[in-house]
């Protein structure tokens, strides 16, 4: 059987109006510009506030506040320098120097604690 290598290629099929999407083919582009849309509009603001929150948190650090760190330490503290990106806060029985950055949350006040009962 002979094969011919410059054949013409088949007639393509009729597209039927009914086939055609709406949109000319460009829905993911339209579904990838609406979750950049989402993103800018809902996560990136929540983010900055959340950012500002935190360092709002640890710019207000000082003595006698009840605080909890990122690793669970629940203490209070001791000696907060505004220069310095150390606090010492006293856990029970014990003294601990911890990053600013590591203070997750702040309780509240303990007053009569911090000042050495």
């Amino acid at each position: 059987m002979p094969v011919l290598f410059a054949q013409e290629a088949p007639p393509a099929p009729a597209q039927k109006a009914a086939d055609a999407s709406p949109f000319g083919g460009g829905l993911p582009l339209l579904m990838i510009a609406g979750l950049g849309l989402f993103w800018a509009v809902v996560v990136l603001p929540a983010d900055r506030r959340r950012k500002k929150d935190a360092a709002k948190l640890i710019a207000e650090l000082k003595p006698g506040k009840k605080v909890v760190t990122t690793g669970g330490i629940v203490g209070v503290v001791v000696t907060a320098s505004d220069g310095d990106d150390e606090v010492t806060i006293r856990s029970a029985d014990s003294k601990l120097k911890v990053r600013r950055s590591n203070v997750a949350q702040v309780i509240g006040d303990d007053a009569p604690a911090a000042t050495g009962k």
